[in-house]
């Protein structure tokens, strides 16, 4: 694999160190800055919403320049958004440079599947894909857990700040190894936006926003069952979110490969095997030996479709693949919100902490259904054509048999 997979991979490192590290700093930057919880989940969810704004809007004016110059344009931009974090002196201004952050984010991601699938040949698109993504698991197994231990250690102003020293490496690594790209042709939004016509569009987006909510019903209630459910300590906790992480890491690496072989197959595959795992963790999660195994499962199935689901939206939108491409990662900010926000429903229904997982599971199937429209229309013009053919052919047969 090119060496420009490892600038992308550490691009990715630092985006998901800080999209994550700050779930386990908002009581620290709760009392600091004197607010509420629930009103220091603006961090998360303003982040969120940077993301979801940003990946369509910045592709979009930025379509005509160069796909390295943007990448560098975006890491700039994050690295002052966490930087801005690092110093902000009050809730409302941190507020805005957690928005601020997550502004590049869907778009360098959109952007780097692009460039990484254009460093190989065809039939390693999403296993290049797969690479990059690896930098943003690899966050939750390192660069979560030591921004959050050096955020109580030390201040949480101190866990963005090296996020901010993250990005200026990654910038440094993605000016120096990734080459330069071709100027894109000459294109317009009317054009871009044409894509989003094809119904298989929609349905990849679709696939994402029920499908990987699935994996965020379960871990945005995690904790909670692990130590109230399980019998696990808070400190023994943060090593199984490690192994998630490392679940993340082996599924995307696996999916990738895969994906390059039989990408739909390998969606069909793992949303399955995400729904059993979760379902088989509501019965786990009350063995402190198998519910640790269950959560690597859950992990790995989670996340071994992104490589497919990147790769089908490439193919999908081929007059707009960096937008195609960044919606995708906005789509998944809005299936991060929906499983938290189902899960939480459920939870404060009374259903107890295993709950969430029942919902994942059914929104893991919901997604395989949109799945298998999904290929049922890929296979649909091939029926159309035998038909069509069968039917040339009958004219002649009739002729013959006069």
């Amino acid at each position: 694999m090119p060496i420009a997979l490892l600038a992308l991979a550490i691009a990715a490192f630092g985006i998901g160190t800080t999209e994550f590290v700050m779930m386990g700093l908002l009581p620290d930057v709760a009392t600091d800055l004197q607010v509420s919880i629930p009103d220091a989940g603006g961090y998360i969810s303003l982040y969120a919403l940077g993301v979801v704004i940003g990946a369509p809007l910045l592709t979009m004016l930025g379509m005509r320049t160069r796909r390295k110059a943007m990448l560098l344009g975006m890491l700039v931009l994050f690295t002052v958004g966490n930087l801005c974090s690092a110093f902000a002196p009050t809730h409302e201004l941190l507020l805005t440079a957690r928005f601020v952050a997550g502004l590049p984010h869907g778009v360098f991601f959109g952007i780097g599947a692009v460039v990484a699938a254009s460093l190989v040949a065809a039939d390693k698109r999403a296993q290049a894909i797969s690479m990059m993504f690896i930098g943003l698991t690899i966050a939750n197994i390192v660069g979560v857990p030591v921004g959050t231990m050096l955020g109580q250690a030390l201040g949480w102003r101190w866990a963005f700040g090296l996020v901010a020293v993250i990005g200026v490496i990654a910038l440094a690594a993605v000016a120096a190894l990734v080459p330069n790209q071709p100027k894109p042709a000459d294109v317009s939004v009317r054009g871009e936006l044409r894509a989003f016509r094809r119904p298989q569009v929609w349905l990849a987006f679709a696939i994402v926003v029920f499908g990987f909510a699935a994996t965020f019903s379960f871990y945005s209630y995690i904790k909670p069952v692990l130590t109230d459910v399980t019998g696990y300590t808070p400190t023994a906790v943060t090593a199984l979110l490690a192994l998630f992480g490392v679940g993340m890491t082996v599924g995307t690496a696996v999916g990738g490969r895969l994906a390059d072989r039989a990408p739909m197959k390998t969606l069909y595959i793992f949303l399955a095997a995400l729904a059993g795992s979760l379902l088989l963790f509501v019965a786990t999660s009350h063995s402190m030996v198998l519910a640790p195994i269950t959560v690597f499962l859950i992990g790995a199935t989670g996340f071994a479709a992104i490589p497919s689901i990147q790769a089908r939206i490439l193919d999908q939108a081929k007059e707009a693949p960096a937008l195609g491409s960044a919606s995708i990662q906005s789509t998944f900010n809005i299936a991060n919100s929906l499983g938290a926000y189902l899960g939480g429903v459920v939870l404060a229904a009374g259903f107890g902490l295993t709950a969430p997982s029942w919902v994942g599971a059914l929104l893991a199937l919901v997604g395989l259904g949109f799945a298998l429209v999904s290929g049922w229309l890929d296979r649909r013009p091939q029926r159309d054509e035998i038909v069509v053919s069968h039917r040339a052919t009958q004219p002649t047969e009739a002729a013959d048999i006069s």
